[in-house]
């Protein structure tokens, strides 16, 4: 099981990161993306995994993600990585490791502090240079939240709504892009650690709560505070290569 479980507690909006290998540039293609994508809508066909936001750029991949508590992320993770890993290695007959061997999960506060992490992800090929605006990326949740497919949806919208607070898809559209031109017209969109890298990000209370929940095992882990934002930081963690083959369990 990836290591992001040893802090897993249901209920919770989740910012899911899985890296490429040494951070190989194993996505750099179209095709390679849209076959993730494609293994991301299947993961929510079958486990129902909702899901309020993705991006995979061309070394990993983004996903926030409103956990049931049904072992859904787990499922889907290990389903979309092996996928992909042994679709990838098949075609170009290589051998290896795909994917760094655990995601990185952080629970994210709903509310403000959750729609700061839906643009973060957003703007994530903006901060790389490879874009002006997330419009361009041709893998993204944005373009999917602005115009929501007709066939394949991978956004729940249903459920972003709901962790939002917004009750109409009209309001959520023009809200998620006005953030989006905010952040870019600022200038606001660097990158931060703490969304890639904390156990949890939120307001004190937020933290203090899940810190207590997770028991002895994060009882002394301090917290740290950068203006009206907490977060409950992981400790240093080599990763491991994670490589699928065809005797992995990741078919569902």
């Amino acid at each position: 099981m990836p290591r992001a479980h040893r802090h897993y507690l249901p209920g919770h909006v989740w910012h899911i990161t899985h890296r490429c290998h040494d951070q190989s540039f194993l996505l750099k293609f179209k095709h390679d993306r849209r076959l993730w994508e494609r293994w991301l809508y299947e993961a929510r066909r079958r486990y129902g995994l909702r899901i309020l936001n993705y991006i995979a750029t061309s070394n990993h991949v983004h996903l926030l993600v409103h956990d049931r508590g049904d072992d859904e992320i787990r499922r889907s993770i290990q389903l979309v990585a092996g996928r992909t890993a042994q679709h990838f290695n098949g075609r170009r007959r290589r051998r290896g490791a795909f994917w760094e061997g655990r995601y990185h999960a952080t629970a994210v506060e709903t509310g403000e502090h959750l729609r700061r992490c839906l643009v973060y992800i957003d703007l994530n090929m903006v901060r790389a240079g490879r874009v002006r605006h997330p419009r361009e990326w041709d893998t993204c949740g944005y373009k999917e939240i602005q115009l929501p497919r007709t066939r394949h949806r991978i956004i729940n919208t249903g459920a972003l709504m709901n962790v939002l607070g917004i009750s109409d898809l009209g309001v959520l559209r023009r809200s998620h892009r006005d953030w989006v031109e905010e952040a870019l017209d600022s200038g606001d969109h660097g990158r931060d650690p703490a969304w890639t890298e904390a156990l949890a990000v939120g307001s004190r209370d937020f933290v203090e709560q899940f810190r207590d929940a997770q028991g002895p095992i994060a009882r002394n882990r301090p917290i740290e505070t950068a203006g009206e934002t907490c977060h409950l930081r992981e400790e240093p963690f080599v990763y491991q290569p994670y490589s699928a083959t065809e005797n992995d369990p990741v078919s569902g």
